[in-house]
């Protein structure tokens, strides 16, 4: 049934009434009115540091809207409840992961029977009894949010270096403890979750953040001295770009990589002479990135100079500049490489075509080249390159929609392949019950988008199913159709899943991500509502029995296609949705804005951008029409979302809409970005977003195929 409908199964309870207070502002001669900016506190990097900093007039409204959102949600208790258990029932609880081989010694992450958060282990290689180097659960224990965030062993093996966010602001503090005693023995704070040891251990590398957490220098801590002695190593002014820090495979080299969405430059740190200066590689150049690693005395260099698609090239380590680039892999138009490795014997690239990935290993002695062979319609496939360097073992990981994830080690120089572990699901799972496959849309301008699709066997094409839509499209990252056992439970219940690989993604190519970026942005838009129009003819839903879904660029997604089509979509779920586009590029000193501008455009010097980000920020354009349901997600600590940015777009569609709904916002007033931290409490977050679409996709007249909805 193709209209707008209220959910007949959400509590119809009235929202709390969010004061309106009128400002104004000119940009470019165009008047922005923002009635609801005052939810922005003024204190607003305070908050994100420590929530509890929040005004409370501002408070007052985060906590109406989370009770407002509960009372809704309170006929779908049982239903919830039910769905957290079928998703816990598909976790193996006691779950570990294989271990990396590192030296003298075997490393790995398990999870005990009913543990919320990851366990650090190591025993000796080739086996032997696992001890515990760090107990996730002990460190999150009277803690409202916990986040692991890396850890590094030192390269004798004696101290363990770990970072921890406890905020979910992505603030972490390194502490560093000795493995023999069991205790920390220095801690740093503020820091992002990178770090790397000098070879004789006596020193580790991290980067610091600022003020607007964004990761601006490297710094050096000797071990036993105070932080304020740190020495700074390398510092970025430039405020669009950030800094992250790795090291070559080999562990000789320390990368410093320095970067925006779209132009990066890499440092090297001698691991052997820690007290050096860094050596640029070669130095930044608008729309030019490249990422290193180390072959003896040879650079290899991932890079898309004079190559959309990337290609591969070294240099010696001894002249690095671009002129020197000898190329070992040439670019391929329309094979997009995504990633390398170097080890000893062999340079493994991972790769795109077709929308399909691939692994292709190459002998440094011969440049005979291989592909690691899988099959299926649609899967995803990735690589661990471990911690070794002299290795000829290469562990992958493949799965797709219908196949939980199966982990190989493939021995390089033999060819041979060893089944190390394949993803259990302990409460059970038929692959023959499901069907996946890949289909394509064509969109507004003729582009062929992709759709990867998975429902029921049984399914009968009639039109009458609901339908699960997803949703990414943006900073090239490609949505790739891993095995997901949460979508089981929605499938299950007769819901039609599906994928959307538009534009802004780089499932095409890197040109598809080109053609959903900056000036070309409403072209992700149009092409999600394609894909859900296609599906729709196609007889796999019907227009107005769709729920689309998408997280953070994918909430900006979210927003826009449900101001340019009401009426296709039964349900809106937005998590940490970036709506509030606009003013948010206006803001140059939001932690983010800088670096976003080479994927957005910047409305402050660029007019043009203005008005592109004008005609599709979902904020400034919701309209006097009946919106479907919505449901929003956001945290309070999330730095890259900022909490205001759901609530002024919930305020203002309650506002503005003339019919529909309901509107619902849970914002998340312990946890930032990524939902709450511990696994099993995240499976909360899913099933309330899981009941909310079951709720919604029913249309009114129908009567409701799982009657426990009713019941409190």
């Amino acid at each position: 049934m193709n209209r707008i409908f209220s959910s007949p199964v959400l509590c119809p309870a009235r929202p709390p009434r969010i004061a309106a207070r009128p400002s104004r502002r000119v940009v470019h001669g165009h008047a922005l009115p923002d009635e609801f900016a005052w939810l922005k506190a003024r204190n607003w990097p305070k908050v994100l540091q420590d929530p509890a900093a929040l005004p409370a007039d501002i408070r007052q409204v985060v906590e109406a809207e989370n009770r407002h959102a509960d009372r809704a949600m309170r006929p779908l208790g049982r239903l919830r409840r039910r769905l957290t258990a079928e998703l816990r029932g598909r976790i193996e609880e006691d779950d570990s992961s294989p271990p990396i081989a590192d030296g003298p010694f075997e490393y790995g992450e398990r999870y005990r029977k009913g543990g919320q958060q990851p366990i650090v282990w190591r025993r000796p290689r080739g086996g032997g009894r696992r001890r515990t180097l760090l107990d996730g659960d002990r460190e999150a224990h009277g803690k409202p949010f916990f986040d692991l965030g890396t850890w590094s062993v030192s390269p004798d093996h004696a101290l363990l270096a770990w970072a921890s966010d406890t905020m979910g602001s992505e603030f972490h503090t390194i502490a560093i403890r000795d493995l023999a005693r069991g205790a920390d023995i220095e801690t740093i704070a503020d820091c992002a979750p990178a770090c790397i040891w000098s070879e004789d251990r006596r020193f580790l590398f991290y980067v610091a953040l600022d003020k607007m957490a964004r990761p601006y220098r490297v710094m050096r801590h000797e071990l036993g001295t105070p932080t304020a002695r740190d020495a700074i190593v390398l510092e970025e002014t430039a405020p669009g770009f950030f800094i992250d820090l790795d090291q070559s495979q080999d562990s000789t080299l320390g990368l410093i990589a320095i970067g925006d969405h779209e132009t990066s430059e890499t440092w090297l740190i001698d691991l052997a002479e820690p007290l050096t200066a860094p050596r640029l590689v070669a130095p930044r150049e608008r729309g030019i990135e490249y990422h290193v690693d180390r072959h003896g005395d040879m650079l290899v260099i991932l890079t898309n100079r004079e190559a959309l698609d990337f290609r591969i090239v070294e240099t010696p380590l001894a002249a690095t500049a671009p002129e020197n680039w000898r190329d070992l892999v040439a670019h391929q138009p329309g094979t997009l490489i995504t990633d390398h490795v170097v080890l000893s014997g062999h340079l493994v690239r991972q790769d795109m075509r077709a929308g399909l990935p691939r692994i292709v290993i190459r002998a440094w002695q011969d440049g005979a080249e291989e592909t690691v062979a899988v099959e299926g319609a649609a899967y995803d496939l990735e690589f661990e390159p471990g911690s070794e360097y002299d290795t000829t073992l290469l562990c992958y990981t493949y799965s797709a929609l219908t196949t939980p994830d199966e982990t190989y080690d493939l021995d390089l120089a033999s060819g041979e392949r060893k089944l190390v572990k394949r993803q259990a699901v302990p409460s059970g799972h038929d692959p023959e019950r499901y069907v996946t496959g890949r289909l394509f849309a064509t969109g507004h301008d003729g582009a062929l988008v992709p759709i990867t699709i998975l429902h029921r066997s049984d399914l009968v094409r009639d039109g009458g199913a609901p339908l699960f839509l997803e949703g990414y499209g943006a900073y090239g990252v490609a949505s790739m159709p891993a095995f997901d056992g949460d979508v089981l439970s929605l499938v299950d219940r007769g819901f039609v899943y599906a994928i959307a690989h538009i534009r802004g993604g780089t499932e095409g190519g890197w040109r598809w991500y080109l053609d959903g970026k900056r000036e070309h942005k409403p072209n992700s838009f149009h092409d999600f509502l394609s894909v859900a129009r296609h599906l729709a003819a196609e007889g796999y839903t019907t227009a107005g029995r769709i729920v689309a879904t998408g997280a953070s660029a994918g909430g900006m997604l979210m927003g826009a296609v449900a101001n340019m089509a009401p009426d296709l979509f039964a349900g809106i779920i937005a998590e940490v949705p970036f709506v509030d586009v606009l003013n948010t590029m206006l803001d140059e000193k939001l932690p983010l804005t800088p670096p976003e501008w080479p994927e957005w455009g910047n409305p402050i010097s660029d007019a043009q951008a203005f008005a592109t980000i004008l005609g599709y920020s979902p904020y400034d354009n919701v309209a006097a029409q009946a919106y479907p349901a919505i449901l929003a997600l956001g945290g309070l600590a999330d730095p890259r979302v900022t909490y205001w940015e759901p609530l002024k777009w919930v305020a203002r569609l309650r506002a503005r809409m003339t019919g529909g709904g309901p509107v619902l916002l849970r914002t998340n007033t312990g946890a930032g970005h990524g939902g709450e931290s511990g696994r099993f409490d995240r499976l909360k977050e899913i099933a309330l977003m899981q009941a909310f679409a079951i709720a919604v996709a029913c249309a009114p007249e129908e009567p409701l195929p799982w009657p426990e909805q009713h019941e409190a």
